[in-house]
């Protein structure tokens, strides 16, 4: 069975970094597209930023030039690096790992890490 595991969460003070991490295992297709998401109190789960199967890297304009997403191949995980951090990021954040079984399926199977709560102090 695919497995996610996400950590790296925690509280920082406003201005500055950290860095949450998603590993995958257990997938039996090569195609794999990874995305953050984050849901604050009384909100909507938004997209954060996400791969898709072109490798194209997307940004929600609310954390474009602050927040990078760092790919590691070799250990099948990412990283959302995160910087200049708001009182406004505070949010529980989730990593969602995609399966394509074909680069033109019309969907994908996915699996979601258990969430990681991030707080900002201000």
């Amino acid at each position: 069975q695919v497995q996610v595991v996400e950590s790296g969460g925690g509280l920082v003070q406003a201005g500055g970094s950290l860095r949450l991490s998603c590993a995958a295992s257990g997938s039996t297709f090569r195609l794999n597209t990874f995305g953050w998401y984050r849901q604050a109190p009384g909100k909507q789960r938004e997209l954060v930023a996400d791969i898709e199967k072109t490798s194209k890297i997307n940004y929600a304009d609310s954390v474009k030039g602050r927040f990078t997403i760092i790919t590691d191949s070799a250990k099948n995980t990412v990283y959302l690096q995160m910087n200049s951090l708001k009182p406004e990021d505070t949010a529980v954040y989730y990593c969602k790992f995609s399966v394509w079984a074909t680069f033109w399926s019309p969907r994908s199977t996915d699996y979601w890490g258990q969430g990681t709560q991030v707080t900002i102090s201000s």
